[in-house]
């Protein structure tokens, strides 16, 4: 039983992780639905390196492109890899000092109240903003310094619960001047460092008794995660570059309701 749940949870875990819509905030609904336990969050951390390698194997090209680059002084691989670092370091260094904290949040009704008021911020963002049109390529050596350490405070916003760190990624990044493809891509890279080291440091710092089934059920999970992200983000790229995300903060708003009215009324805790 634990081994198909651990299947049903990376899915959600690879469906929601690149979408605004918060795969922390899923997973936990999810997890308290189905009566999974994980007591340290420790499975809900660790599935998202399924997620980490569904990047890497997808921008596989163009990282090993940018690790050479950086070898042979390439100016736009230095540029992509300067404004990659310093928009994870807001990020990386609030993580580490919240994780506690974060955890006694990591709750449904957090989740609904975060889904629920990241709609709404997304909805006016798309209404109000103006957004750069792009259909083409992402242009991450155009980020300025100033844009990514935006763009990285914005990914703090992602240590709630329920706020989606590809949401408050890619809005603070269109804020921030950016166009959606933009935008949508550094959210991908940023999510590397800070999926793979949360995910390191829960395995560290965890025990993974914490976790019904142990190593095989994270495993599995792991898995599935991958493949379904690997999925997802090629198809979010081609979503992107054509329509905006308007459909997302009505999902969010509606999926956030929802929750509030099942935690009100008890049916969920």
């Amino acid at each position: 039983m634990e081994i198909f749940q651990a299947i049903f949870l990376g899915i959600i875990e690879g469906l929601t992780e690149f979408l605004p819509i918060s795969s922390t905030g899923h997973l936990i609904v999810a997890q308290d639905a189905i009566g999974f336990y994980d007591a340290s969050k420790m499975f809900t951390v660790v599935i998202q390196m399924g997620a980490v390698m569904a990047i890497l194997w997808f921008y596989r090209k163009e990282f090993t492109n940018l690790a050479k680059g950086l070898i042979t002084g390439d100016s736009r691989a230095r540029r992509i890899w300067t404004v990659w670092i310093i928009a994870t370091i807001p990020a990386g260094i609030f993580g580490l000092l919240f994780d506690t904290l974060i955890e006694t949040y990591a709750i449904t009704l957090t989740v609904a109240i975060a889904l629920i008021v990241g709609g709404v911020i997304i909805w006016i963002v798309e209404e109000y903003q103006n957004v750069p049109r792009n259909i083409s390529s992402p242009k991450l050596e155009k980020i300025s310094i100033k844009q990514a350490v935006k763009i990285g405070f914005f990914q703090t916003l992602a240590l709630i619960p329920g706020v989606s760190r590809s949401g408050a990624t890619i809005i603070g990044g269109m804020l921030a001047g950016l166009d959606r493809v933009t935008a949508t891509t550094y959210s991908f890279y940023l999510g590397l460092p800070i999926l793979f080291l949360a995910g390191i440091y829960k395995l560290i710092t965890g025990e993974i008794n914490s976790v019904v089934g142990g190593w095989p059920v994270l495993l599995v999970g792991i898995v599935s995660s991958f493949i379904i992200s690997l999925l997802v983000i090629g198809w979010l790229l081609k979503y992107v570059s054509r329509h905006d995300f308007k459909l997302f903060a009505y999902y969010r708003i509606i999926f956030g309701v929802l929750l509030l009215v099942l935690v009100l009324t008890g049916i969920l805790s």
